[in-house]
């Protein structure tokens, strides 16, 4: 897979603002697999995330599986094109989309079976030779479902805006969090993070290079409030 072969302008946009060192026929690693306007679809096809290594391994010792929900974010900036395509602003981080588990595939270095359940799958990178036998994707449910409440949306999928963490005027890696995730005012915590990391005015300061980070939600009515309002708003 390549940019180019990605809808939209993100190839262009690349070579832009990396001033043609990467671009349209540079190799990209699309996962998660979330937008549906990213790629031609099979009939059938739902959302994916792959996972390896370390990163596999955490997610599995906290017991991530079927009704999770997965939050994803990342690093972003302002861009606009005139002409040309220049960034505007300042770098911080957001979340961009979510994935509701369905199903937990244990490919390894055999992705024959879990092609064989979801062809659609095809497409997706951890089904390619070469990775180890950590090698897992995580199928998105047909709809999400939170409480017991049916949300009339896919279990999958990109948030128009997104959400922002980062406080405004801070390094990207100082967020605003929800009361709900702040043990300091109640909350369940994060893994990776200890408690000083936690302020009491509601902020953290997220570990560098994070990934994978798990709040363990339970029946929270207050978390899951929150996470319903975010995708009920932003999808």
């Amino acid at each position: 897979m390549t940019y180019g072969r990605l809808n939209g302008c993100i190839g262009e946009l690349l070579r832009d603002v990396t001033r043609g060192r990467l671009g349209p026929n540079c190799p990209c690693h699309v996962d998660p697999d979330i937008d549906n306007a990213a790629l031609p679809r099979k009939v059938g096809w739902r959302g994916g995330l792959g996972q390896v290594a370390a990163a596999q391994s955490h997610l599995a010792n906290q017991g991530v599986g079927q009704g999770d929900v997965f939050l994803f974010w990342g690093l972003f900036r302002p861009a606009e094109r005139n002409g040309t395509w220049k960034f505007v602003g300042s770098k911080e981080h957001r979340i961009f989309g979510w994935l509701q588990v369905a199903d937990v595939l244990r490919i390894g270095f055999e992705p024959e079976t879990a092609l064989v359940k979801y062809p659609w799958l095809e497409v997706h990178p951890h089904v390619r030779p070469g990775w180890d036998s950590t090698n897992t994707v995580y199928v998105a449910s047909e709809s999400l479902r939170l409480a017991g409440d049916d949300l009339g949306v896919p279990g999958w999928g990109v948030f128009r805006d997104g959400l922002r963490l980062t406080q405004n005027g801070k390094p990207p890696s100082s967020w605003v969090v929800p009361d709900w995730l702040n043990p300091k005012r109640g909350g369940t915590g994060l893994s990776y993070h200890k408690l000083d990391s936690f302020r009491e005015d509601g902020t953290l300061q997220a570990a560098a290079r994070g990934q994978e980070f798990v709040a363990g939600l339970g029946e929270r009515r207050d978390g899951i409030a929150w996470l319903r309002e975010l995708i009920e708003v932003q999808s």
